[in-house]
């Protein structure tokens, strides 16, 4: 008895600890040394027994009383002669509360919890995929093939696994249930925890003469085509959930989705920003001086454009209704055009002495954000 720690100090709490202060405690210590979360530590083992060993005496009132007043000698099973009528051996705990203990962390607690039916219908996985498409295609829609590869049910078998004309039998073993239940004695009694059958791997089933096509698993994966509706409007960036493209149900569950990540293109001339159409169009100095009419570009074809006399460089005009189709929504964004002007490069001799010229009948009037700065600056100045 020297040997043994003091069971407060086991637990980590003082003498006047609750029992609710025990039992917390107790559940911090016992799942931090279970040995199913420390699986080969003998250390943890070992500490895990000194655990369930202090709780199962500061657990009950009268054997608490007789620890606190003797120490370990209290709660020897020869304490007291150990006749018929004293204090002899086994577990007087409440193994109710104890199972509500081991449940709240071990998903089922003594006896073992309940499992999941292997036979069970269960959902597919989804599965992904990826569409490159044009500014254009984005904008009006359209539709696209796409090859992926998924899990179907074996058509061959029907999805039993089993060969065409032959049948499953129940696993002899776990008796259909995909799981066997294994008892281990501990200081708390026999505590029952449950495993994946290693005779049917989980399937409650056996299957003596498997299908040829998909080797016995009921499903088979390969690559597909797959068209796909692409919808007006659609961004950059956004997903297309397609139900039940993806990965087949087992025990005839439903299948799970196919999701098309779309990637959209840049184009040489537009750039999107929501629904509405941007692009940038450069014109002479002399169309801008003195007005013109220029041919603009849309996602609907060209349109005849006007541009008014003494237009600047930097202005922008709107044509309504020429930008992107709305997703699921009647109506388009709109198209804005800003206007750039270029100055000409490389100019002949002839071509200089003209502008020259020019710029000698010209005055303060018809540079209006010329006088405007420069008065600004003399005003800065003085």
């Amino acid at each position: 008895m020297a040997d043994k720690r003091d069971y407060y100090e086991v637990l980590g709490v003082d003498k006047s600890a609750s029992e609710d202060e025990l039992k917390k405690a107790y559940r911090k210590a016992a799942k931090k040394y279970h040995p199913d979360l420390n699986p080969g530590d003998a250390e943890a083992e070992r500490n895990f027994k000194e655990v369930n060993e202090a709780y199962e005496v500061l657990s009950d009132s009268e054997k608490r009383s007789r620890y606190d007043q003797f120490g370990h000698a209290g709660v020897d099973p020869n304490f007291g002669a150990g006749g018929a009528g004293g204090y002899g051996g086994g577990f007087g705990g409440d193994f109710g509360d104890l199972g509500d203990i081991f449940s709240s962390f071990f998903g089922g607690g003594f006896g073992g919890g309940r499992r999941s039916n292997p036979n069970a219908p269960r959902r597919g996985n989804d599965i992904a995929a990826t569409v490159n498409i044009s500014f254009e295609e984005a904008a009006k829609g359209c539709e696209k093939n796409v090859k992926v590869t998924k899990i179907d049910t074996c058509k061959e078998c029907g999805g039993s696994g089993a060969e065409k004309g032959t049948t499953t039998k129940t696993c002899p073993v776990c008796h259909g249930t995909g799981q066997v239940t294994t008892a281990q004695r501990t200081p708390l009694g026999m505590f029952q925890t449950q495993k994946v059958c290693d005779h049917c791997h989980g399937s409650g089933k056996i299957i003596e003469k498997p299908c040829k096509t998909c080797a016995g698993k009921g499903r088979i994966r390969h690559t597909v085509e797959q068209k796909v509706k692409i919808p007006a409007g659609i961004d950059d960036g956004q997903v297309i959930n397609l139900r039940g493209g993806g990965d087949a149900g087992v025990n005839g569950g439903p299948a799970g989705d196919l999701r098309i990540n779309v990637n959209v293109r840049p184009h040489a001339i537009f750039e999107r920003r929501g629904y509405d159409v941007y692009c940038e169009i450069p014109i002479t100095f002399t169309q801008a001086a003195l007005g013109a009419e220029i041919i603009v570009p849309t996602l609907d074809g060209k349109v005849k454009f006007t541009i008014h006399e003494g237009t600047q460089p930097g202005d922008e005009f709107k044509l309504k209704g020429k930008g992107v189709q709305r997703l699921n929504y009647n109506g388009k964004g709109d198209q804005y055009v800003k206007i750039t002007v270029e100055v000409p490069k490389d100019l002949s001799k002839a071509q200089k002495e003209k502008l020259r010229e020019f710029d000698a009948v010209t005055s303060e009037k018809n540079y209006k954000k010329q006088k405007s700065f420069m008065d600004k600056v003399k005003d800065f100045f003085d």
